[in-house]
């Protein structure tokens, strides 16, 4: 017998989250329309949006910006496609090593990765440069320059590969052997299998890969702030940022917003109408796992691929971090009679931004990823159960931050908390705001995805047994749960270490958090105390991570709680 719970009245407690969740979302974004359509005086206009799209200082970054989007989504496609499938369908060796490096290219912030190609490919004074000149002379020019269009689009493929590997990867691990082996036995040879088989059921993934990798390109701050600025160009994102300069025009910032925010509305709904027209679904119960190829003798050659592929986000950056933050000139190859820790204390000890910027980053990552675990939890099991009458609304305001940039976000807010009835401008409490807002919908996703497998009978079945609904969750849910609620509490916190976009518009000299003081040494120049920081903030990221994850795991006495009632 199958128990179907019945909504649940909307009540207080529930219009006050709704309510909250509107005010979260909707509040920002309200103060971004005021000001893109009115002027100084606040009188209704468009000249801000005439002002966009005639000037040249507007046009030029918008035609950028899509270069640079396009480009490094197709170059994360055709990158992550064929590493996600060695590491899925093959026999190569070293597979869970790859996996693992992948997510390090993940956790790294992509500001702090292009820092870390400044220090190898700039023009005079990048290490690879140096190392090229040793062999072709002293006068011969550069061979790799970082700051050029084509360095933006390398250091951004590099750090937003790992979202389309990451899809891929998962739609291939999940993907049915018995499809293959049909193919197989009916004639089809390898070639045919995939283009027949394989790629129908992995496109999917692949083409929701290539939107956000779209969307992560056009949406960065950090990486073409470091690199595109002083190239002398600009993208929409470093636009926006220097339109809240001295003196600042808030209304031209909040009409540079909105195409933002327009694209990505659009290119979520375009995703959307296109992987809805067909079910990529496989009917039936339990499958086999995925058939694996055999490579031969080209297992190998396939590994090589892999680690050269990684060599570009994981292993040059971290070694030329590494590099300058023991060596006297960051710039310099280290070497043990040269190797110093002056760079270490001076960030420690002398620096006096560093201790507030990590006071205010583990803060504010604890505070955002416990309060929006606990927020995604709530509204993903209000949602899932069906508990109120408004769970749709619900659902959607929780996922409808997805669409909003994140510098888009920071000007909204900027705009909705420097004045009356909430100043939070200067406080953390908006850093706040905009880390829950950025990170609340995947955080939802994830605890929604992890309440589906988790049939609401053994919910109903306790409470039938005299439990109540608290004690249900409690004792029945939460050991289930406490997987996915682990992996979501440490997605939120790497999600905050790496955020810079809506940061750098919210930040006062009292807020700074360490991806705001990374930027701020990367425009004075001192490399060197931004690869101890970054060094850092990695070490911060991993310790977190691998700590959460020693939490046992105890579902296994959800049964036996449930049969003694």
């Amino acid at each position: 017998m199958a128990f179907h719970p019945l909504p649940h009245p909307l009540g207080i407690e529930q219009v006050g989250k709704a309510l909250r969740c509107i005010l979260l979302i909707l509040l920002p974004l309200s103060w971004l329309a005021v000001y893109a359509f009115t002027d100084k005086n606040r009188h209704p206009t468009l000249q801000n949006f005439v002002t966009l799209f005639s000037n040249p200082d507007f046009l030029d970054p918008l035609l950028t910006t899509a270069i640079i989007a396009t480009t490094s989504a197709l170059i994360c496609c055709t990158v992550a496609a064929p590493l996600s499938w060695l590491v899925s369908r093959t026999d190569m060796p070293g597979r869970q090593t790859i996996r693992a490096l992948v997510t390090a290219s993940f956790v790294t912030p992509p500001f702090l990765g292009a820092v870390a190609w400044e220090l190898l490919a700039a023009p005079n004074s990048g290490l690879l440069n140096q190392l090229y000149r040793l062999f072709a002379g002293e006068d011969a020019d550069a061979l790799f320059n970082i700051y050029s269009m084509s360095g933006i689009i390398f250091v951004i493929s590099c750090y937003t590969f790992p979202f389309v590997f990451v899809l891929v990867a998962n739609a291939l691990d999940t993907m049915p052997g018995e499809l293959e082996e049909a193919s197989a036995i009916l004639g089809g040879n390898a070639w045919t299998t995939a283009r027949r088989v394989t790629i129908p059921l992995a496109l999917p993934a692949l083409v929701a890969g290539a939107l956000i990798a779209f969307l992560q390109a056009m949406t960065l701050f950090g990486s073409p702030a470091i690199l595109a600025l002083p190239a002398g160009f600009h993208t929409m994102t470093t636009k926006i940022w220097s339109l809240f300069q001295y003196p600042p025009k808030l209304e031209l910032a909040a009409a540079a917003a909105v195409p933002l925010l327009v694209l990505t509305i659009l290119l979520l709904q375009g995703q959307k109408a296109l992987l809805g027209r067909r079910g990529y679904s496989v009917v039936g119960g339990k499958y086999g796992a995925p058939r694996r190829v055999e490579l031969r003798g080209w297992r190998w050659a396939a590994l090589g691929f892999c680690l050269l592929v990684l060599l570009n986000p994981v292993f040059l950056p971290y070694l030329a971090l590494l590099n300058a933050a023991f060596s006297p000139n960051a710039t310099t190859l280290v070497t043990p009679s040269t190797a110093t820790l002056h760079n270490i204390v001076f960030v420690f000890t002398e620096l006096s931004s560093t201790q507030l910027a990590l006071k205010n980053t583990v803060i504010l990552g604890t505070a955002t990823a416990t309060i929006g675990t606990i927020l995604a939890l709530v509204i993903a099991y209000v949602t899932t159960r069906k508990v109120i009458a408004g769970h749709r609304v619900l659902g959607f305001l929780a996922t409808a931050p997805v669409a909003v940039p994140g510098i888009v976000l920071g000007v909204g807010l900027f705009l909705s908390y420097t004045r009356p009835p909430f100043v939070l401008y200067g406080t953390l409490w908006i850093l706040l705001l905009a880390f829950l807002t950025i990170n609340l919908p995947s955080a939802y996703q994830q605890l929604q995805a992890a309440f589906a497998t988790i049939h609401p009978e053994l919910e109903e079945a306790s409470r039938i047994l005299g439990a109540t609904r608290l004690q249900a969750l409690r004792q029945i849910t939460a050991p289930l749960l406490r997987t996915g609620v682990i992996a979501t509490w440490c997605f939120i916190f790497i999600g905050v270490m790496r955020e810079l976009s809506a940061a750098i518009v919210l930040f006062t000299s009292q807020t700074k958090v360490l991806s705001v003081l990374i930027y701020d040494l990367n425009e004075g120049g001192d490399l060197a105390a931004i690869a101890v920081l970054g060094i850092a903030m990695l070490v911060i990221t991993f310790a977190v991570v691998l700590a959460v994850n020693q939490i046992p795991i105890s579902g296994g006495n959800a049964g036996a709680k449930l049969r003694n009632g």
